[in-house]
């Protein structure tokens, strides 16, 4: 940089000796020198705007840090699957900001049927990177961070991207949890800026070793949230057992972050890693007080069960149906089978369009409660009791073939609503032939 320095400033010295020179020789044309010194002016004024611009072009790209910031799970459900982030960094400018596209609003109206209804907007936000930092060490959540290795015309064009995304026109974007979330956007962002193709290592250990699905992954990050993920199983459908591939699996942050470290840039002459530098900045804390803890979900079907066949065993020897039983193990039957019903029909979620689970779980329990109420206070053989007790039975048989992953709660809950048909089937039957 000095080197040029002085280079310019020896032309300079050069052009204005020049014209001193000829001004001296040709006093006598005025106008020729007027037209010289013109000259000289523009000269030296393109020099210093070169030497000036040299010199913040420099000191821009080499302050300018862009990194994605891989974030820890959280205990909220919507945290469990940690975050990603972008933040920009030039000390020059004071600048230390950080880009995330997970940014929701509870109160917005509606929230959680349009969440329901696969139509959630969610935004792009700019927050301050040491608020941003201290809100993770407050609760607890490590954070990674990934310099780019980006060259200043590709740090340039992540940058306007970045500007321009957050404008309030293109600030909201409608979220998929699976393939359009916080982790996706930032990935496509940095991939859009790069000049040149990114490459991935396919032969990461979690990926090579077995063919992973969106359900796969889902159990992995609610390993420790037994209701949460019961809850999701119930929601997603057989789509979610497909297998995806490398890039799919990216919709999950820790994913994305493993899949940087290792992606190389290829733009046909020279290849170069995507991330230069890898750090953790924040080393929360991951002991979990496991001290008492709620029921599961199998432990919880499991007492159901238990208390089921009870009740069976007491109304068949006291020769009564306890229908009461029958509305409340129905009726929440059929209450959720309504809600994957609706999720299977209307809902614009792509993985729960067919969910197998509605052949235990379905409107119909809800439906004809009354008709079953109705058999059981007359004693009267049921109809709908055998066809469920054979809707069941030949679920529970062929659930080795069935092409969704079922979770073993299901199971007691599914022997649940049979062995109730039974009994009234059965009592029924006495009853008749008394």
């Amino acid at each position: 940089m000095y080197s040029k320095n002085i280079f310019h400033f020896i032309i300079e010295i050069f052009f204005i000796r020049i014209f001193f020179v000829n001004s001296q020789r040709k006093i006598k044309s005025p106008k020729r020198d007027m037209i010289k010194r013109n000259i000289l002016l523009i000269i030296l004024f393109l020099s210093l705007t070169m030497q000036s611009g040299n010199k913040a072009y420099a000191s821009k790209n080499d302050s300018v840090c862009l990194s994605l910031i891989t974030c820890a799970p959280g205990n909220a459900i919507w945290s469990l699957f940690g975050h990603t982030a972008i933040r920009y960094k030039d000390p020059s400018r004071g600048i230390d900001v950080v880009f995330n596209y997970g940014v929701f609003d509870f109160n917005k109206p509606h929230f959680i049927w349009r969440f329901i209804l696969g139509q959630t907007d969610y935004q792009m936000g700019a927050d301050d990177y040491n608020h941003f930092i201290n809100s993770y060490a407050f609760f607890n959540r490590s954070v990674w961070q990934q310099t780019l290795n980006l060259t200043p015309t590709e740090k340039e064009k992540l940058i306007n991207l970045l500007e321009i995304n957050y404008q309030p026109q293109n600030r909201y974007y409608r979220y998929n949890f699976f393939y359009d979330n916080c982790a996706t956007r930032p990935r496509n962002v940095i991939e859009e800026c790069i000049n040149g193709r990114v490459f991935y290592n396919t032969n990461i250990q979690d990926v090579a070793n077995a063919s992973k699905s969106y359900r796969d992954i889902v159990h992995q990050f609610t390993k420790g949230h037994p209701w949460a993920r019961f809850g999701i199983d119930l929601c997603l459908g057989n789509e979610a057992d497909l297998p995806i591939n490398y890039r799919s699996m990216m919709f999950a942050p820790y994913y994305l972050r493993d899949f940087f470290a290792q992606a190389k840039i290829d733009n046909g002459k020279v290849e170069r890693p995507l991330t230069n530098q890898n750090r953790q900045l924040l080393n929360a804390d991951s002991k979990i007080n496991k001290s008492w803890q709620y029921p599961t979900p199998l432990q919880s079907a499991l007492l159901l069960f238990v208390l089921t066949i009870i009740s069976c065993i007491i109304s068949l020897k006291r020769k009564r149906t306890l229908w009461a039983v029958d509305i409340v193990l129905f009726g929440s039957a059929g209450i959720t089978g309504c809600i994957l019903a609706f999720l299977v029909l209307f809902s614009e979620h792509p993985t729960v369009g067919s969910n197998y689970l509605l052949f235990i779980f379905h409107p119909g329990h809800l439906l004809f409660l009354p008709y079953i109420i109705y058999c059981a206070r007359k004693k009267k053989k049921s109809i709908y009791h055998l066809l469920n007790a054979i809707d069941l039975t030949l679920f529970i048989v062929f659930l080795h073939f069935i092409p969704q992953k079922i979770d073993l709660a299901v199971i007691p809950l599914a022997l649940c609503l049979l062995i109730r048909s039974l009994s009234n089937l059965i009592l029924t039957y006495k009853k008749q032939n008394e």
